[in-house]
């Protein structure tokens, strides 16, 4: 699979699962990995769900990680500096909006910086 990875990070597994479904329903061709709640799947982020979602989005085309609120953001930069040498971009994006289309730039197969710029220029 040569796309862009997509890792979804959330305080609530169900929220980044249900935002999977929604991009899973149009846009089938590209790795879209849930990070979502804590360890125990408590309301919070997990920089180790971060680190793993991150790996397992990662097909050698980089990954963008999109997040919700407060610590995600903290806990996402954290996974990021653990994650090398894979290549990493965080967006600033809303999470909903900003993973749909990163997830429809990357189904079109652009590359790392070109899903990155079009998702910001978006928003």
């Amino acid at each position: 699979m040569d796309r862009v990875g997509i890792v979804l990070i959330s305080h609530s597994s169900k929220i980044a699962e249900g935002l999977k479904e929604l991009i899973s329903q149009v846009i089938t061709n590209i790795p879209v990995i849930t990070a979502g709640g804590t360890e125990e799947n408590d309301i919070g982020t997990s920089i180790d769900k971060i680190m793993e979602a991150i790996h397992r989005a990662d097909y050698g085309k980089g990954v963008i990680l999109f997040y919700d609120i407060g610590s995600a953001k903290m806990n996402a930069e954290m996974a990021i500096e653990m994650a090398e040498p894979a290549e990493v971009m965080l967006s600033e994006a809303p999470l909903v909006e900003g993973a749909y289309v990163g997830a429809v730039e990357s189904g079109m197969g652009k590359s790392l910086q070109e899903v990155y710029d079009a998702v910001e220029k978006a928003f």
